[in-house]
């Protein structure tokens, strides 16, 4: 009896050193795995107690995996450098791809700025892309708006996006004077060719002149720092280019300038105004009345008193009254003379300066002529 109990108790206590045993080891087992976790793509990370932070485990099994992914040729961090097991730059398969720093797209950003480096310097531009021609042969009195209305007959010439001026340019010597060639940017490569098979080898203002593609030439070595900054306007050009495009009544109807100046010759003589100094005002409000009254309303009327052929320039408000002006006013009678009127040609200038005789003789009869009004009075 007493044997059997003393069996019983040595059975208890091998089971409880058992048990004892059995729960160390669970407890070890628990500690290891704590300190690991597989994501639901299948990688594992380990936990950095130092920077008390996940990191994927770096072994064989995550190497092959991420050349399978991702390609052998991606730089690989440095071991001496970085440790394999506190890495955060390296990229776990699968979608977790995402939550970590890649190299490759820093390797791409590289080679983009690598890119913009060489296209630094000069470029040739693409012949099917230019819109500019180079006109050569133009007369030397020619005005920055007879070119445009000129170049304007071949398509829609470019308009700058901040002050809207034309894309045009005349070129000049040291001096500032007229060179005879010019060139001009049309807003489509088709008005090139059209300018070339109409414009070139055609006579304007008695001159024969040559139109031909632009080409542009390097000056120099090239200096980014003298390169001007880019703008983001794209939204603004794009406006551009439609409103330009764009076919409206007031667009196709628009007229030149000087299409509101009538010139008037035989209008008077020269002499009536040394006889009456007076009458020059006496002409211009007489004038001015009538047109004002018949065509429409006058901005400005200039009297060229010294010209011979008795010239008078009237500019209207409107192109439409100058047009009955030159109507009404072209073979007329006015004082006994037969009068001849004309549009304005943008560049005859019909001002004639005295001579210093002439001035003192003028000034002299206008003496004369205060005298004379004195002693009347």
């Amino acid at each position: 009896m007493e044997s059997g109990q003393d069996d019983l108790v040595a059975d208890l206590r091998a089971q409880a050193q058992q048990y004892e045993h059995l729960s160390k080891n669970e407890d070890t087992t628990k500690n290891d795995t704590s300190k690991q976790r597989v994501d639901s793509d299948g990688v594992v990370y380990e936990f950095d107690e130092e920077k008390r932070a996940w990191f994927p485990k770096i072994d064989e099994d995550f190497i092959a995996a991420y050349q399978y992914h991702y390609g052998t040729n991606v730089a690989q961090p440095e071991e001496t450098t970085t440790p394999k097991n506190t890495t955060a730059d390296q990229v776990p398969p699968g979608p977790s791809a995402a939550k970590a720093t890649n190299a490759a797209p820093k390797q791409l950003g590289q080679v983009s700025k690598d890119k913009k480096a060489q296209t630094e310097g000069w470029f040739d531009v693409d012949g099917s892309k230019n819109t500019n021609v180079y006109v050569s042969g133009l007369p030397m009195d020619i005005t920055e708006e007879e070119f445009i209305e000129l170049m304007s007959k071949c398509g829609i010439i470019m308009q700058d996006d901040d002050t809207k001026e034309y894309k045009i340019k005349l070129y000049k010597d040291t001096d500032g004077q007229l060179k005879g060639d010019g060139r001009c940017c049309y807003l489509k490569v088709e008005s090139v060719d059209l300018a070339l098979q109409i414009l070139d080898g055609s006579v304007f203002k008695d001159s024969t002149i040559s139109v031909e593609r632009a080409t542009f030439t390097m000056k120099g070595q090239y200096n980014p720092s003298l390169r001007k900054k880019k703008k983001n306007n794209k939204k603004r050009k794009k406006n551009t280019q439609e409103k330009l495009l764009s076919w409206t009544e007031s667009q196709s109807n628009k007229r030149s300038k000087l299409d509101k100046i009538l010139i008037i010759k035989n209008i008077f003589h020269p002499d009536e105004f040394e006889k009456d100094p007076t009458y020059i005002t006496e002409l211009k409000t007489a004038v001015k009345e009538e047109c004002e009254a018949k065509f429409g309303p006058v901005k400005k009327i200039i009297i060229f008193d010294r010209h011979p052929e008795g010239v008078i320039s009237i500019t209207f408000a409107n192109p439409e009254d100058c047009d009955k002006g030159l109507e009404v006013m072209n073979g007329r009678y006015f004082a006994k003379r037969k009068l001849q009127a004309e549009k304005w040609d943008g560049h005859t200038n019909y001002q004639i300066e005295e001579t210093d005789k002439e001035r003192e003789h003028r000034l002299k009869k206008w003496e004369a002529y205060i005298e004379e009004d004195d002693d009347d009075a």
